[in-house]
């Protein structure tokens, strides 16, 4: 029999309808119920693509006597950290605090006034590695709960006040400039992996935010460190085993330094970020590799992650089905030799195996490899790469598929907005920029509706239950901006400045620090902010860049304020912690750069408008259009006549601006193109 989960829009909580436990979502009336029964709750947190998440629910959670217990003695509330990314945060916070690591699936114990006293993340079946198995901890906290109701109560106590005493205060700092800069590029250069490319050791994550502030910080000083290092770790990205070598597209995180063995699920975001910085590698060096990669990964989105109603789903799962239809990480996109011979016969899978590096022993489990491109000397004939990689994809894609997490975002599909814009104007590809649209659509038909504030999630055209956070608001502003950049439509800048002034009524504090929640939502054991940069822009930097953009489009005063505020945040922390505020970086690099006001008086997609585009001066804001409505469309064309009857472009910033061009070469000396 089903729990109240088949009731939600999430799949992954669907995941857990079916679960011997008896489920709550996170709810008053979950709380309400714990208080009844005076029992503690246990909170459980993961997402729909999160491999030990489905480990423990298969041991623990499937388990007809560890259910009974559970249900006996607890109200289990189920949470996907992905629909509520604050309870996920405030608790992750709290975990991380009391172990020193945290993760998912993520296990907490609390209160039934939400207060916090035990935490964990994946507990195992049994004992194992001095790790207690999930039934001796739910037995201890059992005890705890019922003998020693003091000593919880002073630990929650504890824990919240301490929580509480976390805020950040990073407004009315100023804003970052050369120095902190400086020190945040020194901090990264020490940081980065000289022979692998990207900072740090293993796990090692694609860096695409920091990789933005060093494209930006090249087009702004010619520093060509910054854009080694750009350049060298996206080379190695995309010839590592992080990149799928046949459908495009690229895993959450490499396992090693090398990029070889990836953890496999694909996530939206990490597409939408990286297609984005791939464009702009081609956009500052030409590059035939940095092009092929961003449209592969713009069209992975499109083939494997839209949906019915034009969003995009979040993610796919590391796991499928191997051959014996058991479920194992990496099954669709791993090969063996004799797997290669058997699509491709023997001399094009000899051929195959050198160029991928498919070995007899393999590079990851029971003789596997992933495919990565492993580099040899001599020229390859391209043409048989090409035949070879379409006869291995055909293959593949007869293997079960990897399942699929529907539900749409609307920060990742802001993100996936912005990539496919820009890359479909890049590479004149009109049908990316048409399924750019058609995502913007959707998150102001389903995410915005009636309610005029952004819902977080939808699925199958019907919006969750759950508000949006800063994260939704910054990154669906900067797509718009994006959209509106590219399409020439005015409609896209108005909608983002709706939803921007929501920031500024509903996240924005005292002196400019900001919140990722707004002010009237559900209120937790704390406000949770993050400014950091982790696997998106966090909020606070999203907010900031998008506040900035929208700025320079209409000349608001209070957009730019509140900027400038909002980057108090990345002077504090950019030279201190730069690989984790690159995003923050990368919008410092566009107020130190005016941002550059481009109005293009002429045709949307015309020869001017697409140098605008191609410009690489950091956060350079861009209106084209023309005719009389023009300026009702955007403030930036308002009083921007053709000159001699030609196409015009108007370069500003900081109040002054350049003599208006008509010459696209002259266009693009003045935006470093």
């Amino acid at each position: 029999m089903a729990n109240r989960l088949a009731q939600t829009t999430s799949p992954y909580l669907l995941q857990h309808a079916d679960n011997p436990v008896d489920w709550w979502p996170w709810s008053p009336e979950a709380f309400e119920e714990a208080r009844k029964r005076d029992v503690p709750v246990l909170l459980s947190v993961g997402y729909a693509s999160c491999h030990w998440c489905h480990v423990m629910a298969h041991e623990s959670f499937e388990d007809d006597d560890t259910a009974a217990y559970l249900n006996a003695h607890f109200v289990p509330v189920k949470v996907d950290r992905e629909e509520r990314p604050d309870v996920d945060a405030v608790y992750m916070e709290a975990v991380q605090a009391a172990t020193g690591h945290g993760g998912w699936p993520m296990t907490v114990f609390l209160t039934p006034d939400a207060e916090p006293f035990y935490f964990g993340t994946y507990f195992p079946p049994e004992p194992r590695h001095g790790s207690p198995s999930f039934q001796q901890v739910l037995e201890g906290v059992t005890a705890a709960w019922t003998d020693r109701r003091d000593e919880v109560a002073e630990v929650a106590g504890r824990i919240v006040a301490d929580l509480a005493g976390r805020s950040l205060v990073h407004g009315g700092d100023g804003v970052p400039g050369e120095s902190e800069v400086a020190q945040a590029l020194l901090g990264l250069t020490r940081e980065y992996d000289e022979q692998h490319g990207g900072f740090g050791g293993a796990p090692k994550f694609p860096p695409a935010m920091v990789v933005e502030f060093l494209l930006r910080h090249y087009a702004r000083t010619g520093a060509e460190g910054a854009l080694q290092m750009a350049a060298d770790t996206c080379t190695a990205m995309a010839r590592g085993g992080i990149y799928d070598q046949l459908g495009g597209g690229f895993a959450r995180y490499s396992v090693d330094r090398e990029w070889i063995v990836p953890h496999f699920e694909k996530m939206l975001y990490d597409n939408a970020l990286l297609c984005r910085v791939y464009a702009h590698l081609w956009r500052t060096t030409g590059s035939d590799e940095a092009r092929r990669i961003a449209l592969e990964t713009a069209d992975f989105m499109v083939r494997e992650l839209r949906t019915a109603e034009g969003g995009f789903a979040s993610a796919l799962d590391a796991d499928s089905e191997d051959a014996e239809g058991k479920h194992v990480e990496g099954a669709f996109y791993v090969w063996t030799p004799a797997q290669l011979r058997e699509v491709l016969g023997e001399d094009d899978a000899a051929f195959a195996a050198a160029y991928f590096g498919v070995t007899e022993d393999g590079t990851f489990e029971e003789g596997a490899s992933v495919l990565r491109l492993a580099g040899g000397a001599g020229p390859v004939d391209a043409a048989r790469v090409a035949r070879v990689r379409a006869r291995l994809l055909a293959a593949r894609d007869e293997r079960p598929h990897p399942g699929r997490d529907d539900k749409v975002v609307a920060a990742w599909n802001g993100l996936a907005i912005a990539a496919l814009a820009e890359t479909g104007a890049y590479f004149d590809r009109p049908d990316l920029v048409e399924r750019a649209t058609e995502a913007a659509d959707l998150l102001v038909r389903v995410h915005l509706g009636e309610v005029a504030r952004l819902t977080r999630t939808s699925k199958d055209g019907r919006a969750g239950d759950n508000a949006g956070v800063l994260e939704d608001y910054g990154d669906v502003a900067e797509g718009f901006l994006a959209l509106a950049a590219v399409t020439g439509e005015g409609a896209w800048l108005e909608f983002a400045g709706f939803l921007l002034d929501i920031v500024l009524e509903q996240f924005t504090g005292e002196g400019g620090q900001l919140y990722d929640t707004a002010h009237d939502a559900e209120q937790l054991i704390r406000r949770p902010q993050d400014p950091t940069d982790s696997a998106t822009p966090s909020g606070w930097t999203a907010a900031a860049g998008a506040l900035l953009s929208y700025a320079a489009y209409t000349g608001s005063e209070a957009h730019r304020t509140a900027a400038e505020g909002a980057l108090g945040v990345v002077k504090a922390l950019g030279p201190r912690v730069p690989r984790f505020v690159g995003w923050g970086l990368a919008v410092a690099e566009a107020l130190l750069d005016g941002p550059r006001e481009v109005a293009v008086a002429g045709p949307v997609g015309g020869e001017l408008h697409r140098t605008a585009l191609l410009g690489r001066a950091p956060g350079a804001v861009v209106a084209a259009g023309e005719g009389p409505g023009a300026g009702a469309e955007f403030p930036l064309l308002v009083d921007r006549p053709l000159v001699g009857g030609e196409p015009t472009a108007y370069v500003c910033r900081h109040f002054v601006c350049d003599a208006p061009t008509t010459d696209a070469g002259e266009l693009a000396a003045k935006l470093g193109g």
